[in-house]
């Protein structure tokens, strides 16, 4: 009996099989830029863990996997690795943040979400917080920076809450010390459950109670 001729299958009939798109190559641009994200993660995630004492060009080469000459064409040295690590986290978180209020509604249950999203950020990158507040000796000019944009960031979003109606009026002196007392707030919190990333729930609604009725009778 003659053996039948296979029947080829879509999968494999050449008249209709088609080869899986190749991925795009990445550019120049797009592959320095890359790398340049792999440094910055590479000595975020090193500082968090050890600290900038602790940390060493050779660490963050190998950990962001790349030659340790190539740290050069994007730091001079150490020092300038140190002066934008704490913007670039900061950024990322501020835009975690900012991701986490798309839904938060107005007035007071923003404010309170945006302390529960700073508290759960902490929890999902432990780092930060050491990353934060080892700068004020080792990065000094990165830590004012950063410290200068977060409230910038928040007088402009509780100026739009004041002229929204959420938020009592209030003059821009007092505005600024009321951003102050918030973020020192979200700070001493976050430092009293560094140890274990996790900041309870219980902190979050005693803030909650905090912003609702305020603090004496």
């Amino acid at each position: 009996m003659p053996k039948q001729k296979a029947i080829p299958s879509a999968e494999t009939d050449p008249r209709t099989f088609k080869q899986p798109p190749k991925k795009a190559r990445l550019t120049r641009g797009e592959k320095s830029q890359q790398t340049y994200r792999n440094l910055m993660d590479a000595a975020a995630k090193i500082v968090g863990e050890t600290g900038y004492a602790a940390t060493s060009i050779a660490k963050v080469t190998e950990a962001a996997g790349v030659a340790h000459g190539t740290f050069y064409n994007y730091f001079k040295d150490r020092q300038a690795l140190f002066d934008v690590l704490l913007p670039y986290v900061g950024e990322q978180m501020t835009d975690q943040i900012t991701e986490d209020l798309a839904d938060a509604g107005n007035g007071i249950e923003r404010e309170i979400a945006r302390f529960r999203a700073y508290c759960d950020y902490l929890k999902s990158t432990p780092g930060f917080y050491r990353v934060l507040y080892e700068a004020e000796v080792f990065a000094p000019a990165a830590h004012e920076a950063h410290i200068q944009r977060l409230s910038d960031g928040y007088h402009r979003a509780l100026k739009r809450a004041m002229d929204a109606g959420h938020l009592r009026r209030m003059s821009d002196d007092e505005l600024a010390a009321t951003v102050a007392i918030l973020l020192g707030a979200r700070a001493y919190v976050a430092m009293q459950h560094k140890n274990t990333g996790k900041v309870p729930e219980s902190a979050v609604q005693a803030y909650a109670d905090l912003m609702r009725h305020g603090l004496f009778l």
